[in-house]
């Protein structure tokens, strides 16, 4: 009597670059909880959220099993959906934590709203423009010298 063949994949039915891609988010995560003062790893977490958020949507567009799937597959593609789902508000918490760390958006646009600036260097253009651009300053004038 034989035996029938087994599945190897077992009950990670997006096996492959889906694991890896979100393994190595796992570990950055892990990374970024544990370097509680560094804006980098917490950045770098937050933009491995953001693309495993993409790839998973193609991953699963592409590879889920229309067909001859078991019970244990379809609890592991309803694993990958549910965290797929959630992914967005992870990454609300992570851009909390992120914003809390002293990290600041990198893109600044006017016209999405105020933008603040909180740098403590002035500017070089000033408010007032100088009356003669030719003046010299006070104490620097041309000495009138023999040579």
């Amino acid at each position: 009597m034989e035996l029938p063949a087994v599945n190897l994949k077992g009950c990670i039915v997006f096996s492959g670059s889906y694991a890896w891609a979100n393994f190595t988010i796992l570990a950055l995560g892990v990374w970024a909880v544990a370097q509680r003062d560094s804006i980098d790893a917490i950045s770098m977490f937050l933009c491995g959220l953001l693309a495993t958020i993409f790839l998973d949507i193609i991953h699963i567009s592409i590879f889920y099993p229309r067909e001859n799937l078991r019970d244990v597959g379809r609890f592991g593609a309803g694993m990958a959906i549910l965290s797929l789902l959630l992914k967005p508000l992870s990454c609300c918490f992570v851009y909390h934590m992120y914003r809390e760390r002293g990290g600041e958006l990198l893109v600044h646009t006017g016209f999405l709203g105020s933008s603040q600036d909180r740098s403590a260097y002035q500017t070089i253009d000033s408010p007032e423009a100088p009356a003669d651009p030719f003046a010299v300053p006070e104490g620097r004038g041309q000495d009138a010298r023999g040579y």
